[in-house]
């Protein structure tokens, strides 16, 4: 056998070149050189086999590729959608947020409701005081009373709510400057929703504030039969006065607050726990400064065809001032603010999740149809052969 130094030398692996190395100057290990040839010209390139300029024995020959993950649909690696689509998402998830929110805190707008409609003898009454009563007269379920007025009514008016704020984002944001953008999308969302809110509302504050008894619809044949249609609409202006503001604050502070969050942070969505603290803010602050129109709105919808008072917001806001003082128009400003807080949270919390949820559907859906609409020219060879 002839010594290692006097064997052709061959452009060798490094794994080869490593284990002649270590031999000693004696026999080679003739298996492990065999392996090391025989996978290295299963994995030399096919144009070094058939002739090519490049090493037949080569480093990068014996690097295995390995398949690369599919990546999951994300808002950046897809087309983003259109301002239809965006509207479409966001009313589907306006529509389950808003059914969940105002559903889970009904028992906190009842105690409200019947704290904005007790008569000036009794001031002193606290909201406690007001929920123990509501159990000792009505029984636990006196809290819900409304439901399924309140579940239909906020399933829509969210649905349009949010679908309409989607949809005014993504038709201002290229032409107007970016604080500008939420104020003007939450005043058109609150313009659009308060016609069906307004109905679901007045239903709602008859049963809780006793003016009204028995089922939603009841309520609401009853009102049609002593007001007509237009009875529905009752404080429909001081509903819009009082959501305009409130709708805008609460909107855009959330917006504010969602931008400083991300870009402090960094990110394209807010985690559940940034969501709630941003909605509960928003939601505080809008419903602290719009309470006396939210007072004057509860009084025109409580009281019923033929009852004395006025009919109009600035007669109702007087009549207040007049009976209790300035500190009338500030009448369950407490549980409002409780209520809208967390309203917001979970409204909010409710509203980013699912539509994060959903938009990863439609992605997923638009991705799935772009390898089929590539693998069908595939298929057309093989019809026009067996034709």
């Amino acid at each position: 056998m002839p010594p290692p130094n006097s064997a052709p030398r061959l452009a060798l692996p490094a794994m080869a070149r490593s284990q002649t190395q270590t031999q000693s100057q004696g026999d080679l290990d003739f298996p492990s050189l065999i392996s090391d040839l025989t996978s290295l010209l299963l994995h030399s390139p096919a144009s070094a086999g058939a002739g090519g300029s490049g090493p037949v024995f080569s480093s990068s020959s014996l690097s295995i590729p390995t398949p690369k993950p599919k990546p999951n649909p994300s808002p950046t690696s897809a087309a983003p959608p259109t301002p239809l689509a965006r509207a479409a998402i966001g009313a589907c998830a306006g529509a389950a947020a808003g059914a969940f929110t105002y559903a889970a805190l009904l028992p906190i707008d009842a105690v409200k409701t019947r704290l904005q409609v007790q008569a000036a003898a009794a001031p002193s009454v606290t909201s406690w005081q007001v929920f123990l009563d509501i159990l000792r007269t009505d029984g636990p379920l006196g809290l819900y009373r409304g439901l399924s007025a309140v579940i239909l009514g906020s399933a829509s008016s969210s649905a349009v709510y949010f679908g309409t704020c989607e949809l005014a984002k993504s038709l201002l944001r290229p032409h107007l400057p970016p604080f500008l953008v939420p104020p003007l999308a939450g005043a058109s969302g609150n313009v659009s929703s308060s016609a069906i809110m307004v109905p679901k509302e007045l239903i709602t504050q008859r049963l809780q504030s006793g003016a009204a008894t028995g089922r939603s619809w009841q309520v609401l044949l009853g009102i049609l039969r002593a007001d007509g249609f237009l009875g529905l609409y009752a404080g429909y202006a001081a509903t819009l006065l009082r959501n305009l503001p409130a709708g805008v604050l609460s909107y855009s502070s959330f917006e504010y607050l969602k931008a400083f969050a991300l870009r402090r942070r960094g990110g394209e969505s807010l985690t559940p726990g940034e969501s709630v603290l941003c909605g509960a803010l928003a939601g505080a602050i809008s419903a602290a400064v719009t309470t006396p129109l939210d007072v004057v709105k509860t009084r025109l919808m409580t009281r019923v065809g033929g009852a004395e008072g006025s009919r109009t917001v600035l007669g109702t806001m007087r009549e207040v001032v007049a009976e209790e003082g300035l500190v009338g128009l500030s009448r369950g400003i407490g549980p409002r603010v409780l209520h809208s807080a967390c309203f917001a949270a979970l409204g909010y919390c409710a509203f980013e999740t699912a539509k994060l949820a959903i938009l990863q559907c439609y992605l997923e859906r638009c991705q799935s149809k772009e390898p089929g609409a590539a693998a069908q020219p595939e298929t057309e060879p093989g019809a026009a052969a067996a034709t």
